[in-house]
């Protein structure tokens, strides 16, 4: 027993992020404080009327989150990302980290705000933090995703999607909701693999598709949910994910045919 009491208390004592977890325990504690205030008190004002009590109602829960962010760490380590996303000053964080190996790091409560999405939208959802969980996996974008890294990824979506009942096409990339801004989780990444086991969208056989005259494409990508504010934006990222094509501004036929299936979904 007391080998086992020692052992825990140089584990604490050696634990590299003691300070991060100590701040984030601090910052727990803050925000409870303020969830346990009864009411706001509202500027004095002669119009309106404070009642003699408070009137507490039992019937609340936490906000789930409906989308998950995926994105690659851009770093050359799992290591490097940890200590980014444990410092004050980087103002940056994800829900979770997976690293090559599989090791999955959950950094953060899933029913609190991330700083992971940036400025981004998505359909007219544009405070895309504050209703996803974002994943970050531990590549730096010039590289393929271990499959370690992928089947411990697959063992979380899993857990995500049942605990949260996240709808299929939510599951997408930082570059789908930052079009123009960002470029993760790189080509390399299995989208087609993951829609299979229920995690974002995905076409079928294309060859027989017959595109209409009056097709939009616009119109379509704004109904899957890409932001066409600047289009030559929205398409890239658009080839980014289905396409694994990083370099060409415009769709092609076949991108046209994908396009089109896939706005029929919705």
């Amino acid at each position: 027993m007391l080998a086992l009491t020692l052992l825990v208390i140089y584990s604490c004592a050696h634990n590299p992020y003691s300070k991060s977890n100590h701040l984030y325990k601090k910052q727990l504690k803050s925000y409870s404080k303020i969830i346990k205030q009864y009411r706001l008190n509202p500027i004095e004002s002669d119009s309106v009327i404070q009642p003699p009590y408070f009137v507490g109602t039992p019937n609340f829960n936490f906000r789930k989150p409906n989308f998950v962010i995926i994105h690659h760490t851009a770093q050359n380590s799992c290591e490097e990302t940890l200590k980014t996303f444990t410092t004050v000053k980087s103002q940056v964080s994800a829900h979770y980290v997976i690293c090559k190996d599989g090791t999955v790091h959950h950094m953060l409560n899933d029913y609190l705000r991330a700083w992971q999405a940036g400025v981004s939208k998505w359909g007219n959802l544009t405070d895309v933090n504050s209703s996803s969980i974002g994943i970050e996996l531990d590549n730096n974008g010039f590289e393929p995703f271990s499959d370690t890294l992928i089947r411990g990824l697959l063992v979380l979506l899993d857990t995500l999607k049942a605990n949260y009942s996240i709808p299929t096409a939510n599951f997408i990339g930082h570059a789908d909701v930052a079009p123009g801004r960002k470029v993760d989780p790189s080509v390399y990444f299995p989208w087609e693999q993951l829609a299979g086991r229920g995690f974002g969208l995905w076409y079928g056989d294309t060859t027989t598709i017959i595109v209409p005259a009056n097709f939009n494409h616009l119109e379509a990508l704004r109904l899957i949910g890409y932001n066409i504010k600047d289009t030559i934006a929205a398409i890239r990222s658009f080839k980014l994910h289905f396409a694994k094509d990083t370099l060409s501004r415009v769709l092609n036929r076949t991108d046209e045919k994908i396009l089109y299936e896939l706005s029929r979904k919705y």
